[in-house]
């Protein structure tokens, strides 16, 4: 035996003349359908707020180094163009990891660019220089204070812009150190919140002693 089953018929299938609402019943409406979902994310941020004493202790395991104390009795660079606030990895003559953050109250965005703050990709390499300075000047063969330059760079990549309230974790690596002629070559990296901002294939630099 056969069933026939007779079609499922919906609202949507009957067509007829489009009958509009009066105003007052589509508000009072949307605002019944705001009351229910207000509470609903509410909730929801309740559950997500964290408060300020458990996102500080995300940090708690980070220890310094060396703080700006330290780096300033390292690095001959001063204000405006000291680049690293901490250190909070180091591996003596090997390499480092340390941290900039990044602060609207800083001269370059007035004009890097008025309305949309970027820290411009040659500050990045800049503060990644300095970081491996921190390294270089603590070797054999160099001394605190020293004056180094930049000999080249090559194979850099800038990933996302980093902007002011980002903290720039940054990573460098010294890959050879030639102490009779001042010569360094180091990589280096940076991220923001755990993403690639900007890489550097190699760095080298020249340290005049003082």
């Amino acid at each position: 035996a056969s069933a026939t089953y007779a079609p499922r018929t919906s609202l949507r299938s009957v067509r007829g003349p489009a009958v509009r609402m009066p105003a007052s019943i589509r508000g009072s409406r949307a605002e019944q359908r705001l009351a229910r979902v207000k509470p609903r994310c509410e909730t929801v941020a309740a559950l997500q707020w964290a408060g300020a004493e458990v996102t500080s202790a995300k940090t708690a395991d980070v220890e310094t180094v060396f703080d700006i104390n330290d780096i300033t009795k390292i690095l001959p660079h001063r204000y405006p163009f000291l680049l690293v606030d901490k250190v909070v990895e180091y591996e003596a003559g090997k390499r480092a990891v340390g941290v900039k953050s990044i602060s609207m109250n800083e001269p370059q965005f007035t004009g890097h660019f008025p309305g949309n703050p970027i820290m411009p990709g040659v500050m990045q390499i800049e503060a990644l220089a300095q970081l491996a300075g921190i390294v270089c000047l603590q070797m054999e063969g160099a001394s605190p204070g020293s004056v180094f330059f930049f000999a080249g760079v090559d194979g850099v990549k800038w990933k996302k812009p980093v902007i002011p309230g980002d903290t720039l974790m940054m990573e460098v690596e010294i890959k050879s150190w030639k102490p009779k002629f001042g010569i360094a070559k180091a990589t280096g990296r940076g991220y923001v919140d755990g993403k690639l901002a900007v890489d550097v294939k190699e760095m080298t630099f020249a340290l005049a002693k003082p």
